[in-house]
This record gives structure tokens, C-alpha cells and sequence, in this order.
């Protein structure tokens, strides 16, 4: 881990970082020397000839810090087996240890405002408004923790839950959390909350066609055939009961979209009507379409489109809808996210380039600069003067990468 000289509230100076293959927005930069100001980039250039610096990056790669804007690493995290739940707050160390591990500098965790998981089983896990808390209060310095409010717009608990939290935020934080929100030293840029809103009826979107969810629940529940059956035929009629609860949740997250206090992702958009449907409430983000066609339409409709990186590493979706690497290879997707597999993010970019689907600098954008821009984030993810200083070194040598150092991340 690269250590770095730091003023006693985390502030990084006079770094400067030398002899590295640096990653820039356009192209590759061979033996490049970086200087960082306060937490800044101030400089990238030629590394001048026996000019000398902090840290000898030896030919390692350089980039930006990876910007993750869908995890579900927490959920695992906290509820690692079945009747297992661990304490928040070391759920979000934990899970931070492998973000570092996978160069990630910021990181969306998925937090679930609903009742039951999408298959319909019992959440036996604490609520997303504690794990909310336990990443605000997190003294983690080097990955800046946020949360993607993934609510289920057919549940009315969750529509509840998500009201009450989005009060919470507006609210001045209590004195025990003051100084812990201030050691954070929040960016003013994170401030909107990004609202993910899913319905996982059987019969539309990720699972159109039943069968998938029997198959999760029987591979992943320990279900027989005939239990999962029944149990899918009993979630999609309750789910139908909810109809005016979905209707009604949709409007009231277009009403907080028109008014600014969210920005709004749509989950699992498989058809072109469904995604004119969320675009007219205010989605900003198709995130993880399901078909070309719905990728397709999101970018006619202006939205910026999130695949995921664990489709490009397996070659393609384990719940047979489109593959990534094809939405890429179209130019209709703007950021790879890691989903269920935090490691896969600077590795699913790397199989684009082997692959020949995109260079070295545009398969980076996507897990760095392009989905930074999904959650409105514009002081990161380029390696360029100005922005934040979120850097990692990496061995790119091997079939799959390794993460070398991080350094940067929210400590400043």
C-alpha cells in the first residue's frame, strides 16, 4: 500500500508519483510523472529525465480510482449466510477491504428498501436505514462510501422506509454524527441521493420469463421443482394485489425527480415502452437493461445506460438477457458496474479491450469517468489536472489484473 505523507485530518501533500503508465482520458501515457496538490491533481506529464519523486511506479499502470454506482457487496456483507447477521458498521469495513482490493474508490452500495428479496423470500438482515447510517458514520478514509436507494416500488413498506430516510437527510445530522460527518468531508457533489426504483414481478423485466426465478429458488433457496413453482405463481398474484401501491410510489419519486431532490435510475428496463415510461417520470439512467432494444431506446431518450461488469467477465447475463460486451460493442452503454462481484469492474474492462469491443482509455471511461457522470459525479474519474486525486496502481500484465495500491479515495 503506497503510505503518503498526511496532515492530522487526512489531507495528502506533495505527492508526487513517478515512472508510470498512465491511463488518460484519450490515450496512454508512457512513464508518467503525476503531482498531487491537496488532495488534487496538479500535474500529469512526461516524467523529466532524472527528475525525482515520492513513489517509483516501476512501468505500473496508473488510473483513476474505479467508481462503483451499483454494489450489492454490503447486503453480503452483513447477512454472509443464512441466519448469520453481522454488525453494521464492521459489515462496511469488511466490505470496504475488498473495494480497496478491486481499486474501488467510490462505491454506491445497493441498499434494499423493501420487505422481501426480488425472488419473494424474507429479508432476515437489518434495515437499509441502519446500514445508511453505518456508512455515514464509517471513518474510512480512502473510499467514499454512498448509497444507491434501490426501492421496490410494488412494496409500501419500502416506499415508507425510503420517505422517512430522504427526511433524515435534510435534517441536521445528530450531535453524536456531527464531527463523524464532518471527518468525512462529504463533497458537496454527493449530495443528491440516487433513487434505483425495481419491480421484479415473475413476468416482466429481469425475470419475463418465470422460469428464471424457479431457478434461482432452486438453486439458490434449496427449493424443489414443485415449491418453486408454487411459490412464484403465489409472488406474481401478490404482487398484482399492488398495483395502485406501484402507481402511486412512481408518482411521488417523479414528483421528488421534478423538484431536484433525487436523481432517478430505472432498473431492469427490458422494453422500449418501458423505458419511454421512465424517462417521461425523469430517469436520468437505464440501469442494467435487459434487451438491445431497451438500451437502444434509452439512449434515444438521452439517458446514460449501466451494464454490468460481471456479464462482460462470464462472457455474458446468468439470467440470459443481453451481454454487456454487446451493448459496448453498439456504443450503448456509458459505465460497467460491479453488481454481485465487486473484483470484476477493472477486470470486465480489460476482457473489452482483450476482445477487441474498445480501447484501453474508453473500456477505463466506463468504470471511472462514465459512471461518475451516471451519478452526477464530475470531480472524478479522470486522470487530469483539477480532480480528485482517487488513484490506483495496477499489474495489467496477467489474464485477469491486479490491484497494486490505492491511494486518494475520500480522505481529503
Amino acid at each position: 500500500m503506497l503510505m503518503t505523507a498526511l496532515t492530522p485530518d487526512g489531507t495528502i501533500f506533495d505527492l508526487v508519483l513517478g515512472h508510470a503508465a498512465a491511463v488518460l482520458p484519450d490515450r496512454v501515457l508512457d512513464d508518467a510523472r503525476v503531482v498531487v496538490r491537496d488532495g488534487r491533481v496538479a500535474h500529469v506529464g512526461p516524467h523529466p529525465g532524472g527528475a525525482a519523486c515520492d513513489f517509483d511506479a516501476r512501468g505500473a499502470w496508473l488510473l483513476p480510482g474505479l467508481v462503483d454506482v451499483h454494489s450489492d457487496l454490503l447486503s453480503r456483507e452483513i447477512r454472509p449466510r443464512p441466519g448469520v447477521v453481522l454488525d453494521p458498521s464492521f459489515a462496511v469495513a469488511s466490505a470496504a477491504a475488498r473495494l480497496r482490493a478491486a481499486g474501488i474508490t467510490t462505491a454506491f452500495h445497493g441498499l434494499a428498501f423493501q420487505e422481501r428479496s426480488i425472488v419473494g423470500t424474507p429479508i432476515n438482515s437489518p434495515a437499509a436505514s441502519e446500514l445508511s447510517e453505518a456508512l455515514l458514520s464509517t471513518d474510512d478514509t480512502q473510499i467514499d462510501h454512498q448509497v444507491l436507494h434501490r426501492l421496490d416500488v410494488r412494496s409500501e413498506y419500502g416506499r415508507k422506509l425510503l420517505e422517512k430516510t430522504l427526511q433524515s437527510r435534510d435534517d441536521p445530522p445528530s450531535p453524536s454524527l456531527q464531527g463523524e460527518v464532518r471527518g468525512k468531508r462529504q463533497s458537496p457533489e454527493s449530495t443528491v441521493p440516487v433513487v434505483s426504483h425495481e419491480d421484479h414481478t415473475p413476468g416482466q423485466g429481469q425475470f419475463a420469463d418465470p422460469v428464471k426465478m424457479e431457478r434461482w429458488l432452486i438453486q439458490g433457496e434449496g427449493m424443489t421443482n414443485s415449491e418453486a413453482a408454487d411459490h412464484v405463481e403465489w409472488w406474481r398474484s401478490t404482487r398484482d394485489e399492488q398495483h395502485a401501491v406501484r402507481e402511486a410510489a412512481l408518482s411521488w419519486l417523479e414528483g421528488l425527480v421534478r423538484s431536484g431532490h433525487i436523481r432517478l435510475f430505472a432498473h431492469d428496463l427490458a422494453t422500449p415502452e418501458e423505458v419511454s415510461a421512465a424517462a417521461g417520470r425523469g430517469c436520468s439512467v437505464a440501469e442494467f437493461p435487459t434487451s438491445i432494444a431497451a438500451a437502444r431506446a434509452a439512449r434515444d431518450h438521452g439517458m446514460l445506460v449501466v451494464a454490468g461488469a460481471p456479464n462482460v467477465v462470464r462472457g455474458g447475463s446468468h439470467t440470459g438477457n443481453v451481454s454487456a460486451a454487446e451493448l459496448v460493442s453498439a456504443g450503448l452503454t456509458d459505465a460497467l458496474a460491479s453488481d454481485y462481484i465487486p473484483a470484476s469492474m477493472l477486470p470486465g474492462a480489460l476482457r473489452l479491450v482483450r476482445d477487441g469491443v474498445a480501447s484501453l482509455p474508453q473500456a477505463v471511461r466506463l468504470v471511472t469517468s462514465g459512471a461518475a457522470a451516471c451519478v452526477g459525479l464530475d470531480d472524478r474519474g479522470y486522470l487530469v489536472e483539477g480532480h480528485r486525486a482517487d488513484l490506483i496502481l495496477a499489474d495489467l500484465s496477467k489474464r485477469w489484473p491486479s490491484i497494486l495500491t490505492v491511494t486518494g479515495g475520500n480522505c481529503y
